[in-house]
């Protein structure tokens, strides 16, 4: 083939249109034919919810593009920032990796399902009282994981910190080491970490009465 500089014009047009061809053929052998429908129902934030769509959508994208539920933001949709972060089963969860066919039955809570009867979450209280974030984009995930996350703690669940199980005070590394899954690109950490440590010693102390 001539150099793209002796190209004429025709030559040039003709072999842009077989580059384009192979393309789409190379994308469409890829992908395959769309999948058949598949029904399913969740349950989001206490309400039924059914569905007859593509299984190839993701937990993110029907809460945010079927049930307008934007509170769960898309961030990479890589799995990597935890800003999509929503509870199912009370266990934390990256919704843009989520196939949603594969939760039927399932019980989803999203940031907007955290209030009770227009009182916030103590989680949403104590960001809000401490400034635990700027923009507020990675919020919804932060709040979520964090809830989560003392369940986990509560439980005795195990970190890179304490290989053999929760024990004892949730310091300020611990916090840190369990919530590391959750990126906030404004810095609010040290912020973050005190409405979750706050959280977490209130509860303590109601327990302990």
């Amino acid at each position: 083939m001539k150099p793209a500089d002796e190209l004429t014009r025709r030559e040039f047009v003709g072999v842009t249109a077989v580059a384009a061809t192979l393309s789409d053929a190379v994308a469409n052998a890829a992908t395959g034919p769309t999948p058949p429908n598949v029904h399913y129902s969740l349950i989001i934030n206490g309400q039924t919810h059914e569905f007859d769509l593509d299984p190839r959508v993701t937990l993110l994208d029907l809460l945010r593009e079927r049930l307008h539920l934007t509170g769960t933001k898309k961030g990479c949709d890589h799995g990597q920032c935890g800003a999509c972060t929503v509870l199912i089963g009370g266990v934390r969860v990256i919704s843009c990796l989520t196939l949603a066919v594969t939760q039927d039955g399932a019980r989803v809570t999203t940031i907007e399902g955290m209030a009770a009867n227009g009182v916030l979450h103590p989680m949403q209280a104590a960001f809000i009282e401490h400034d635990g974030f700027q923009c507020g984009f990675c919020t919804s995930g932060q709040i979520c994981s964090a809830v989560a996350m003392l369940s986990e703690w509560g439980s005795g669940m195990p970190s890179a910190l304490s290989p053999g199980g929760s024990a004892g005070e949730l310091n300020d590394a611990e916090i840190r080491e369990r919530m590391a899954g959750n990126i906030c690109r404004c810095g609010a950490y040290p912020n973050i970490v005190a409405a979750i440590r706050e959280v977490q010693q209130s509860t303590a102390a109601e327990r302990a009465k």
